[in-house]
């Protein structure tokens, strides 16, 4: 079937498959002597072609005395049924089989390469028979901590040991004897399976006597019923006895307690660290109850978040409380109360008379807006401390309030000299005895004088400023301001003859649609009725003469039913209209046949 040469002899040939298993005598030249010697025989499996051949493999055997051999001392036999193959020397009979995955996993592990092994296994695990996957995984984990890769052999252990709660904590306790519980307690399962208590318990108290920070992680990563808690926490309170500060300890023994259900402890602690999360907490667990006392805290804490959080839940929280609790704390009850208005003008108006004191001594610049917006603060009370404090513009404001606005204005003039300010109140107020005092209080000081000019013209007639200036007087940019009121005196001429034009055409317009409309025909018919004999309008007889009078108001009367007018005016209205008073429909039209 194939024909090729080889450059060895033949002892011996056996099939395997499609190919061939070839046991080869080989002579080759001795180092030493250089002189010809024998080699050890072969064993070859190669793949016949056409006219050669292609070598699968090759193995060289070591039998005992093969250096006096010669080709005819070796034999080959095979056994069909069972792959096997004998290779037969003068002292030696060495047996060959075909190697399996099992045969690969031993070479594997012989050679310590234990993860190529498990994957080996991994993939054939439905063919080996000699090996499992859990027995050479646990030799890799082994073998791992053996060589100081605590880490990579913890983390493996989820892979190898899966859901078997028995291997797990076998595992952990090796580790615990040599000192690595913190390497394996990242990979403990904490959900299908869940190992013993003890097991985790273990792992925190090794975290709590060297690694605080590491011990907060945890207790934040595991769930809480993993482990007795109370043990826990006892561990945490001894702890705290020695460094009764340390933040890390007091912030995871707040959690424990709130994993506890025990949220009034975990509450005071946050608040003691100001921590982010006390809010959270308080919302999440509806503990409004407790913070009663504590409202001063949380507003030192975070006064915004804590005011937003009162003013969200008043249902649990009343304002009457919260004013209490911040009695001693006027700045922070200025805070709450504020935004509390600020929300509603009217819900904390029982104390608007003490928010006056308030915004005078913590926020002024809101004082105002509040005496604005305020209905319920007493005005005789805000006077008297803005009077104290000579607080000039909220002073102003009070006494145009309660309609004393000659005295607000003097005080503009006299304490702020603003004369743009004085006009602007004048403005608002559009009283002419103001006015009036503002010219009179001006007439001796130039610069107001100027203000005036330049803002009285759309208000006063500037005539009366003008007449009232004393000769020889210097005023400031008199020309401009002179040059301004003529101006302004021309524009209104010019907007008033623009409005006259406006309203003539609008008049005209508007009258010739009258015209239009009254000159339509009205349309009358067998249904109407005389408003006057109630009978219908058209007589039933088509044929006989008839009168009609009909108004735009759309009343109609029999001509003979009309009441005769005792004016000489030819012009006839409506008697119905005329005594409602809706304005009288004069007569638009006459009919006759």
């Amino acid at each position: 079937v194939f024909q090729f040469d080889t450059e060895f002899y033949i002892s011996g040939l056996a099939p395997l498959c499609d190919q061939l298993v070839i046991l080869s005598y080989v002579k080759e030249i001795s180092e030493k002597t250089e002189m010809e010697c024998c080699a050890r025989p072969r064993l070859d499996i190669v793949q016949p072609l056409l006219e050669s051949c292609e070598e699968i493999s090759s193995d060289a055997l070591t039998v005992r005395g093969f250096q006096e051999n010669e080709c005819r001392d070796y034999h080959l036999e095979h056994s069909e049924g069972e792959s096997l193959f004998y290779i037969i020397s003068p002292r030696d009979v060495v047996v060959a089989k075909e190697r399996d995955q099992d045969d690969h996993i031993d070479w594997l592990l012989e050679k310590k390469k234990y993860e190529e092994a498990l994957m080996a296994a991994e993939i054939s695990q439905k063919t080996i028979k000699k090996h499992k996957i859990l027995d050479i995984g646990l030799a890799y984990i082994n073998h791992l901590v053996e060589k100081g890769e605590y880490d990579l052999a913890a983390r493996k252990c989820q892979k190898i040991l899966g859901k078997n709660t028995e291997l797990w904590e076998f595992e952990v306790y090796k580790f615990k004897e040599i000192g690595q519980l913190k390497a394996i307690s990242r990979y403990l399962p904490r959900r299908d399976p869940v190992l013993k208590p003890l097991i985790y318990e273990m792992v925190l108290h090794e975290f709590l006597e060297s690694d605080y920070e590491g011990f907060a992680t945890l207790i934040k990563e595991w769930p809480g019923d993993l482990y007795n808690n109370t043990i826990i926490v006892q561990a945490v309170v001894d702890h705290l006895k020695k460094d009764p500060q340390n933040r890390t300890l007091l912030r995871t023994l707040a959690e424990l307690y709130t994993y506890d259900q025990r949220y009034g402890r975990a509450l005071e602690i946050y608040l003691t660290l100001r921590h982010k999360d006390v809010f959270q907490l308080i919302h999440k667990h509806n503990l409004f109850s407790s913070i009663r006392d504590k409202i001063v805290l949380l507003m030192d804490f975070d006064s915004e978040k804590a005011v937003d959080m009162l003013l969200d839940n008043e249902d649990k929280i009343s304002i009457d409380r919260v004013v209490e609790e911040l009695e001693n704390r006027p700045e922070l009850q200025h805070v709450y109360l504020h935004k509390l208005f600020k929300r509603d003008h009217h819900k904390g108006q029982r104390y608007h008379e003490k928010q006056i004191s308030l915004y005078a001594e913590y926020d002024r610049p809101n004082l105002l807006p509040f005496l604005r917006d305020s209905t319920h603060c007493p005005l005789e009370k805000a006077l008297e401390i803005c009077q104290q404090r000579n607080f000039v513009e909220e002073t102003v404001y009070l006494l145009s309030r309660m309609g004393n606005s000659r005295s607000a204005l003097k005080m503009i003039m006299e304490e702020l000299q603003d004369v743009d300010k004085a006009i602007e109140f004048a403005k608002e107020q559009d009283d002419g005895e103001l006015w009036e005092d503002l010219i009179l209080y001006s007439i001796d000081k130039p610069p107001f004088i100027t203000g005036l000019l330049n803002n009285i013209g759309t208000h006063v007639d500037p005539i009366l400023l003008i007449h009232r200036i004393k000769e020889g007087m210097e005023i400031p940019n008199l020309r401009d301001s002179l040059v301004k009121i003529l101006q302004d005196y021309n524009l209104q001429i010019l907007l008033r003859e623009g409005c006259k034009k406006i309203l003539v055409a609008d008049s005209l317009s508007l009258l010739k649609k009258m015209h239009r409309t009254q000159m339509k025909g009205v349309l009358v018919d067998e249904e109407n009725i005389c408003e006057s004999c109630l009978s219908p309008i058209l007589p039933s007889d088509a044929s006989k003469s008839f009168n009609v009078v009909v108004f735009h108001c759309r009343h109609m009367f029999h001509k003979e039913c009309l009441p005769v007018s005792n004016t000489v005016s030819p012009v006839q209205f409506c008697n119905i209209c005329s005594a409602k008073h809706r304005g009288p429909g004069s007569a638009i039209l006459e009919m006759k046949k």
